[in-house]
C-alpha cells in the first residue's frame, strides 16, 4: 500500500470490531497487517511471506471476522495450522478481537481432544474452523464436518506444515473444499513445494513480503520468567526489589486498564509509578515523562502506543508485564532502554501457553533470552536490609544528631532500657509500611493452565499400504547420542520402538508429524529413524515422561498405533512388540483428483 495507515479506523472496519481491537491494545496495525487486510477484504487471494511474530494472526482474523455473516451459525472460514498449541493460540486471539461480535463462535479442533466433545461443538456450530490437518481430515470422512458455506481458507505457517509432513493432508483438504472461496498462504520460507501448492490452489494471488524486525540492541541483558505458581504483581515486586542498577522503568501491559490497575497497586506498595495510556490527553502524558526524567516517578505502566517515542536517559530496565502480541511489538518496547551505548535490561513475563512466542522471539532477534530465577523472600530481605544501613549510614555521617541523640537518651531513661534498645523500637516505626523481613501479601494464585485430554489421532494414507517410496534418513540427530534443548543444553537420545513400518507405508515425515503434534516434542528432539518392515526405531530424549509415552502409545501413524517401548541398547535389537499391539486397520482412501486453479473457480467479489 502506498498510503500510511496509522489506525484501523482507516482500514474502514465496523464499529464493533474497532472496539475489540482497542480494547486488547490494538491500535496501529503492523506492516503486514496493513498490507494484507485491505486484500482480503476485497476477496482476493493472497500469498504472505512473514516470519511468526510479524502479527500475521491479527492480519488475516481481523478480514475474516469483517466478512462474517454471524445469523449463519456454519463454517465460513478454516483456518490450517501445523500444531495444536498454534490452534489454540489463533482460536483465542480470534476471540478477543471478536468481544464485541455478539453471537460468533471459533472452534478449535486438533488431535489430543476427545471426539465427544468435538462432535458435540460441532453440532451445535461454529463461523470459524481453526485446526490441525490430521483432525480436519477424520471430521470431512466421519462427515461430522461440512464446508459447503466456506468462503474463506488460510493455510498458516506452510512451511512448517510441509516439514512436519502434513503438505498432502492439507492438499486433501484442499480438495475437499467448495472451488469458490477465497485461499491465503503464509509460509515464513517459499520452498518449492509451497509454492506449488500456491500454484494449484491459489487464484491470481496478491504476494506481500514482510521483513523480519531488526535485531535488537546487544548492550540489553533479556531475560525471562515463566509464570507459574505465583502471583505476577508479588513476583513484579521482587524483581523489583533485588535487581541492580534499577533507576526507572517501563513496565508494559497490554490494555489501557492495565495501565491503571497495575499503577495503583505499585503504588499501595510504596513505588512512584503512574500510567501511562491512549485515554490520557497531550498534557498529561508530557507531564508524566518530564516527572520520568526527573526522578519525581520511577516507574511508568503502559501501552506499546502509548509509550512511543519515550526515550529517557533514566530508563535502565523494560519489563514485559504481559508479554506482546507479535515479536516486533517486542523489539519497540525493549528498544526503550540501552540506548546511545548505554547497557539495559529487559525482563519478560511468559505464561505456560506463551512459550512459543518466547521461542519465535528468540528467533527472530537472533538472540537467546535467559531463565530468570525469581529472588528468594531471604535475597529480598537482605536487599532491604542492607538499603536500610546505608540510609542509617549517610545520616550518621551526614546530619547533625545532637538533638536526636539526646531524645534517645531521654527514651531509655524514661523506659529504663538500654538505647539500643530505643534504637530497635525507632527502626521498626520506620520501616513499619515496608517491612525489612520480606513477607508477600496474600494474593489469589493463578489458576494453572488445564492440559486438555488427549486421545489418539488417525493419520491418513497416501495412496497404498504397498507404496513403492524411497527409504530417507532425514533427522540429523543419532537413536545414540546427544540432541539440544530450546535453550541448548545437551539431551541424551535413546532408541524407542514404534509398530509400523514399510510395510505399512509409513515414511519418516509421517512418523516424525505424528510424535511432534501429538506428544508436543520439538523436531530437534526427534532423532534418527530407521524403518523396518514392521517396525521402526526413533531417536527420542532419555527422560521421556510417564505422560508423553502414554500419548505416544495411542498414537497413530498409517492406520496403526504407535504402541512406542523403549529398544535395547542396539537399535536393531529391539523388543518384541507387547501382545496385544495394535494391528492395522483394513480399507484405503483412494487419493482425490487434485483441484486446480483452471477449473471452474472464479475471482471471488469483493
Amino acid at each position: 500500500m502506498s498510503e500510511v495507515v496509522e489506525s484501523f479506523a482507516q482500514l474502514g472496519l465496523s464499529e464493533n470490531l474497532l472496539r475489540g481491537l482497542a480494547e486488547v491494545g490494538y491500535e496501529t496495525p503492523s506492516p503486514i497487517q496493513a498490507e494484507c487486510i485491505p486484500v482480503l477484504l476485497q476477496g482476493r487471494d493472497l500469498l504472505g511471506m512473514a516470519q511468526t511474530g510479524t502479527g500475521k494472526t491479527a492480519a488475516f482474523a481481523i478480514p475474516i471476522l469483517e466478512r462474517l455473516d454471524l445469523e449463519r451459525a456454519e463454517p465460513q472460514a478454516l483456518v490450517l495450522t501445523p500444531t495444536r498449541e498454534l490452534a489454540i493460540q489463533v482460536a483465542e486471539a480470534f476471540v478477543k478481537y471478536a468481544r464485541h461480535l455478539p453471537g460468533f463462535h471459533v472452534l478449535p479442533i486438533y488431535g489430543g481432544q476427545s471426539h465427544g466433545i468435538q462432535l458435540k461443538q460441532l453440532a451445535r456450530g461454529a463461523h470459524v474452523i481453526v485446526g490441525t490437518p490430521g483432525r480436519i481430515m477424520d471430521h470431512l470422512e466421519r462427515g461430522s464436518l461440512s464446508f459447503v458455506g466456506l468462503k474463506t481458507l488460510v493455510l498458516d505457517e506452510a512451511d512448517e506444515m510441509l516439514r512436519m509432513g502434513f503438505i498432502d493432508d492439507v492438499e486433501w483438504i484442499l480438495e475437499h473444499t467448495p472451488a469458490e472461496r477465497q485461499t491465503a498462504l503464509f509460509s515464513a520460507t517459499m520452498p518449492e513445494a509451497i509454492r506449488r501448492v500456491a500454484r494449484d490452489y491459489l487464484l491470481d494471488p496478491e504476494e506481500v513480503k514482510i521483513k523480519a524486525p531488526t535485531q535488537t540492541v546487544a548492550a540489553i541483558r533479556q531475560s525471562y520468567w515463566q509464570v507459574s505458581g505465583l502471583h505476577k504483581l508479588d513476583a513484579l515486586t521482587r524483581i523489583l526489589e533485588v535487581e541492580d542498577e534499577l533507576d526507572a522503568a517501563i513496565i508494559f501491559v497490554r490494555t489501557k486498564q492495565a495501565t491503571e490497575a497495575l499503577a495503583q497497586k505499585l503504588e499501595a506498595r510504596g513505588y512512584a509509578a503512574a500510567a501511562l495510556n491512549g485515554d490520557m490527553n497531550q498534557q498529561a502524558r508530557e507531564r508524566a515523562i518530564e516527572q520520568l526524567k526527573a526522578g519525581a516517578l520511577d516507574i511508568i505502566i503502559a501501552t506499546d502506543v502509548a509509550a512511543r517515542g519515550i526515550d529517557v536517559p533514566r530508563i535502565s530496565h523494560v519489563i514485559n508485564y504481559d508479554i506482546p502480541y507479535d515479536a516486533e511489538a517486542y523489539v519497540h518496547r525493549i528498544g526503550r532502554t540501552g540506548r546511545a551505548g548505554r547497557t539495559g535490561t529487559a525482563i519478560l513475563f511468559v505464561a505456560p501457553r506463551e512459550m512459543r512466542m518466547l521461542r519465535t522471539i528468540e528467533r527472530v532477534t537472533r538472540q537467546p533470552i535467559a531463565h530468570l530465577t525469581l529472588p528468594s523472600h531471604q535475597a529480598v530481605t537482605d536487599k532491604r536490609v542492607a538499603n536500610f544501613k546505608e540510609r542509617v549510614a549517610q545520616a550518621l555521617t551526614s546530619a547533625d544528631l545532637d538533638f536526636f541523640e539526646n531524645l534517645v537518651g531521654e527514651l531509655a531513661s524514661e523506659h529504663e532500657v538500654a538505647p539500643e534498645r530505643v534504637a530497635a523500637a525507632l527502626a521498626f516505626l520506620l520501616q513499619k509500611d515496608r517491612p525489612l523481613q520480606f513477607t508477600e501479601k496474600p494474593e489469589s494464585k493463578p489458576a494453572a493452565a488445564e492440559r486438555p485430554e488427549r486421545a489418539e489421532r488417525p493419520r491418513r494414507e497416501r495412496g497404498g499400504a504397498h507404496d513403492e517410496r524411497p527409504l530417507r534418513r532425514e533427522r540429523t540427530a543419532f537413536a545414540h547420542g546427544v540432541s539440544d534443548d530450546d535453550r541448548g543444553n545437551a539431551v541424551v537420545m535413546v532408541p524407542y520402538r514404534i509398530e509400523v513400518g514399510r510395510n505399512q507405508g509409513a515414511t519418516p515425515k509421517d512418523i516424525v508429524g505424528a510424535i511432534a503434534n501429538e506428544a508436543n516434542l520439538p523436531s530437534r528432539l526427534i532423532g534418527r529413524i530407521d524403518l523396518f518392515d514392521d517396525y521402526s526405531i526413533v531417536g527420542l530424549p532419555d527422560d521421556l515422561d510417564r505422560e508423553t509415552l502414554n500419548i505416544l502409545r495411542t498414537a497413530w501413524v498409517r492406520r496403526r498405533q504407535l504402541n512406542i517401548s523403549r529398544a535395547d541398547a542396539a537399535a536393531g535389537d529391539a523388543r518384541p512388540p507387547r501382545k496385544g499391539a495394535a494391528k492395522a486397520h483394513g480399507g484405503e482412501r483412494a487419493p482425490g483428483a487434485r483441484r486446480r486453479k483452471e477449473g471452474a473457480r472464479h475471482k471471488p467479489q469483493a
